[in-house]
């Protein structure tokens, strides 16, 4: 019985420390410790405890006066790692150069986060105004062509359950932010297997996605191309279009035959 509460204690001691990674990550500034303690509801003297440790390690960093913490580049180590690992980002990587020395506009891979997308990779072109995006990045996931080619794979019901209320929010003045909008869009999408964002997410730029699936026609990422407006033509429009769905194709290919493999 002795072991078991060890056990307990540490697995409740392993949440807080994830808590508090995850709710940095989530935020676009600092909190200091009375924040955090109050945001995740935990004791202040165990928060400290937690953070003190995390500094240690370098899993967080803090500013000059040791008030206000941040991720720490531990983490991007991690996620540098992750990343040279990872079979599907190694193969995302070597379609996006090919389509950025085809078009030279930029190429991303981006998966599921409950109600936002997460950007796990991506190809920039060589142009000075263009969409840029970091690892770890998120964004709401109806606000983008890539969220709503990932949810294309789940039912109506299964889309709405994301959502405690009809009312989705607003990124800019193009953003659906009604779940029957966004579902009716979404079932108009699935026969041509092509999604769209109008200036949804960012103001001014345009992208076009599909969902990259597994074995089991599940949508595990999405492969997009965002194109600012101000450049943007009707042929470089379809040859966006093209390399997507030719290149969502290719990477959900080559994933089936990668999980047939495995399986064997």
């Amino acid at each position: 019985m002795e072991n078991t509460g060890k056990q307990v204690a540490f697995v409740k001691s392993a949440d807080r420390v994830l808590d508090i990674l995850e709710l940095l990550a989530d935020e676009q500034h600092p909190l200091n410790l009375m924040e955090i303690s109050r945001r995740l509801d935990l004791p202040t003297s165990s928060t400290y405890k937690i953070i003190q440790n995390l500094l240690e390690r370098g899993y967080l960093e803090s500013d000059n006066s040791e008030k206000q913490f941040r991720l720490g580049h531990k983490l991007l180590e991690i996620a540098t790692k992750y990343t040279r690992n990872t079979d599907l980002i190694s193969e995302f990587q070597q379609i996006a150069l090919k389509i950025v020395g085809d078009i030279n506009e930029a190429v991303f891979l981006s998966i599921r986060d409950r109600d936002k997308i997460l950007y796990v990779s991506e190809k920039q072109s060589s142009h000075p105004i263009r969409f840029v995006s970091h690892m770890g990045m998120k964004l709401p996931i109806h606000s983008t062509a890539m969220g709503k080619a990932m949810l294309s794979k789940y039912t109506d019901d299964e889309v709405a359950s994301i959502y405690s209320d009809k009312s989705l929010g607003t990124l800019t003045e193009s953003t659906i932010n009604d779940l029957d909008q966004l579902l009716e869009q979404i079932r108009e999408a699935r026969e041509g297997g092509l999604f769209y964002s109008y200036g949804e997410a960012v103001q001014g730029v345009r992208c076009v996605a599909a969902p990259i699936c597994n074995a089991n026609n599940e949508a595990v990422a999405a492969i997009g191309i965002s194109i600012p407006e101000t450049r943007l033509t009707d042929e470089l429009w379809q040859s966006a279009q093209n390399c997507v769905k030719q290149s969502a194709k290719d990477l959900s290919l080559r994933i089936y035959y990668h999980t047939i493999a495995q399986s064997n």
